[in-house]
């Protein structure tokens, strides 16, 4: 017992530890809580555009500033507040399919970002760190941010959860009753760039998309039901952050590639035992 707690604790004499899993908890939590309307309204790929399309914001802020961490994270929110808009005006016009928009906009974005990222002769080292995530360096003024979005994130999720609900499982009700289904679209975009952007420094832009889908698609399969489905995907979410820390501390790995490594293992055990279960009731049949 007091070797597990010696595990336990160990890590926490360290304030950047503390920082990055206070960071990674918040992380964990607002993604996998937003998560669950991506899977539902199958956003999943406007959440990975928007990851890569924010890509130019961190190089014009790097070129900008000089790489100061709280003018990258304003320069990538308003990359991506501006990219969530751009997808919705091209689509509103009616000419190009959303996904069709989504592609275009991405692709010329992520485009734009590399050849920014290029003319930087330092991109290698310090830009990485929003590619793959860098937890352990969240400073008292990232911490902050991260809190202040994604406190603002999930208290438009309790605002709205009656709107987003009813546009997420029926969106024909949703017209009938008159809702404005595009004003809540376009907030639920703009909730997703921002939670994008306070994800970055804890598992980076390539990694985004786990955070967002993994624990949403495994609560997915346990319950239909949103309040619910939202909560096992805020535990499985926490619990991934905050034990994918842990393991990349003692087992010396990249902590977002753990946390979504964990992730993924606990949807393979659920995805297993409902194929399982599934296969049994059809030889029972």
């Amino acid at each position: 017992m007091n070797e597990f707690l010696g595990l336990l604790f160990a890590p926490l004499s360290y304030p950047f530890m503390v920082r990055g899993l206070v960071a990674a908890l918040i992380v964990g939590i607002v993604c996998a809580v937003l998560g669950t309307y991506v899977v539902l309204r199958g956003m999943a790929f406007l959440g990975d555009a928007l990851a890569h399309a924010i890509l130019p914001g961190l190089a014009i802020g790097y070129l900008v500033e000089g790489g100061a961490r709280p003018s990258l994270f304003w320069w990538a929110l308003g990359t991506g507040v501006l990219t969530s808009l751009g997808i919705g005006a091209i689509t509103s016009r009616g000419q190009v399919k959303e996904d069709t928009a989504i592609g275009v906009v991405f692709a010329g974005m992520f485009a734009l970002g590399i050849a920014l990222i290029s003319t930087v002769r330092s991109y290698s080292v310090d830009l990485a760190h929003f590619l793959f995530g860098n937890v352990l360096g969240v400073a008292p003024q990232d911490l902050a941010l991260i809190s202040i979005f994604g406190g603002g994130v999930l208290l438009l999720v309790a605002l709205f959860y009656k709107e987003f609900m009813v546009i997420s499982f029926d969106p024909l009700l949703a017209a009938t009753l008159r809702m404005p289904t595009k004003f809540l679209h376009y907030l639920l975009m703009l909730m997703l760039a921002a939670t994008i952007v306070i994800s970055l420094q804890t598992v980076g832009v390539a990694l985004m998309m786990a955070m967002l889908v993994t624990p949403a698609a495994t609560a997915f399969m346990l319950t239909r039901r949103l309040f619910p489905m939202m909560v096992v995907s805020a535990s499985i979410g926490a619990f991934s952050a905050v034990s994918g820390l842990y393991l990349s501390y003692y087992v010396n790995v990249a902590s977002g590639a753990a946390i979504v490594l964990i992730c993924t293992f606990i949807f393979g055990i659920v995805f297993g035992i409902k194929t399982l279960k599934g296969s049994a009731q059809v030889k029972l049949h």
